[in-house]
């Protein structure tokens, strides 16, 4: 199927009064789940026009994602079976942070333990927020160089495969859609954008 991408003229647009507060305040919180990394909750909120709403909000646990790349350029990519979506999906090394834990110590603890690598270089890319309608996780994201290699130290229930891409082909599965995933996607742009890669 073709798309036909179709720019309209600057089109007149109706003004909406909106309210200067945008803020829902919380007024009943029913907690329907709490387990290891997520907790589930049903919240009563007051809207800014005065009525009321329901919001179903994920509290999780805020992650770190490193997009490493070795001296011929080349991304380190992790396979793994991810089983909401049923299938194995490509991304960057990450995982969860530790309660308190420092978002730098957490991604070289991740890189380290899914890759075996320790950067010489940690570069922040910035922060991702996954889902703002439901979801509260924060991922911390970074760009590691000057790579050296050790044992991987998987978690037990961790099972993957390590990739080297060439960068340029990361990008291009990114913007293709090969690879979907939002952590590894946001961090690739961003490294090309911002670092001119």
């Amino acid at each position: 199927m073709k798309y036909r991408w179709a720019f309209a003229r600057k089109a007149e647009v109706s003004t909406v009064k909106m309210p200067e507060n945008l803020t829902e305040v919380k007024l009943r919180q029913t907690d329907i789940y709490t387990g290891k990394i997520l907790k589930l909750h049903i919240d009563d909120v007051r809207l800014p026009n005065g009525r009321e709403a329901v919001r179903e909000v994920v509290d999780h646990v805020d992650g770190a994602a490193v997009l490493a790349l070795d001296e011929e350029n080349r991304a380190l990519v992790v396979w793994q079976y991810r089983y909401v979506f049923g299938r194995v999906m490509a991304e960057l090394p990450a995982g969860k942070l530790d309660p308190g834990e420092d978002p730098v110590t957490g991604a070289l603890r991740e890189l380290k333990e899914e890759t075996g690598a320790e950067p010489g270089t940690l570069l922040p890319l910035g922060r991702m927020i996954p889902a703002p309608g439901c979801y509260g996780e924060t991922l911390h994201l970074f760009l590691a160089r000057d790579l050296t290699f050790g044992p991987q130290h998987l978690d037990t229930d961790e099972f993957l495969n390590v990739e080297r891409v060439p960068f340029d082909e990361l990008v291009h599965r990114c913007v293709n859609g090969e690879i979907d995933d939002g952590k590894t996607v946001a961090a690739v742009l961003r490294a090309k954008v911002l670092l001119n890669l």
